[in-house]
């Protein structure tokens, strides 16, 4: 008769299930939205239904249309979070209205750097769906006007149109640069935005917009007509010549 088999000495293994680490943090709008977009890169955007974002992002379907209205809410997230930014932004008082308009716009542009990466990913997603190139579209509208209206409401007398024009020329000022960080291979920060915004300030002449047109300062226009084989030289002081005179007389 054969012997029993030894127990093992090794500790018997529990059974127990391990235990968990605790309740994990919901996961924010824009932390799916950024799962969302890494799936759209990889299955294409018509081949990613909601189900397969609420999956990936392990929250249930009904919650994430609690979050939410549609797919194509997903992929601008961050735009809703940076609305109401600029909303208290603008809702703070400031000395210059037009330069607070510009640091909204920094404002837009310093997030999307810092998240490089992902907007990037979004950037290769929009060009090639068409449906979402016309939200981001609608996305840079919603913006110049919301710059406009703030502008119109907090510089006294300013021309509607004047605050559209600067609106759209922040707006499309930001978009070309923050391209250019996307896109190009060469270093494009903060400062060069910066720089832009400045210049387009200077083009246009702000003390004198918010002026309306009647009080802009007016100048002469001096014409002169010549013979071709008129001497460069001669002209030149036949020219000045003349504009002294008008000023004495003036």
């Amino acid at each position: 008769m054969s012997d029993l088999p030894a127990e093992s000495s090794r500790p018997a293994e529990s059974s127990r299930p391990a235990e968990p680490l605790g309740p994990q943090r919901p996961l924010s709008r824009v932390e799916v939205a950024d799962i969302a977009v890494r799936l759209f890169q990889e299955h294409g955007y018509e081949a990613t239904s909601t189900v397969d974002i609420a999956e990936a992002a392990g929250v249930s379907r009904s919650t994430f249309f609690r979050q939410f209205r549609s797919k194509d809410d997903v992929i601008f997230a961050d735009h809703d979070e940076l609305v109401a930014r600029i909303d208290e932004h603008f809702a703070a008082t400031h000395s210059d209205p037009w330069l607070a308009v510009c640091e909204a716009a920094a404002m837009v542009f310093e997030r999307f750097r810092e998240r490089l990466e992902i907007v990037r990913i979004r950037d290769r997603v929009l060009r090639e769906t068409p449906v979402l190139r016309d939200r981001e579209t609608i996305m840079a509208i919603r913006y110049e006007r919301m710059f406009a209206s703030y502008l119109r409401s907090t510089v006294p007398g300013v021309p509607p149109l004047t605050a559209i024009r600067f609106a759209a020329a922040v707006t499309a000022t930001h978009n070309f640069v923050l391209r250019r960080l996307i896109r190009a291979t060469d270093s494009v920060g903060p400062y060069s935005l910066a720089a832009e915004l400045t210049e387009v300030r200077r083009l246009f002449h702000l003390d004198a917009a918010a002026q309306g047109p009647e009080a802009r300062p007016t100048s002469d226009v001096v014409v002169a007509v010549f013979p071709a084989a008129t001497d460069p030289t001669e002209l030149a002081r036949a020219i000045e010549e003349r504009l002294r005179a008008q000023t004495r007389s003036g």
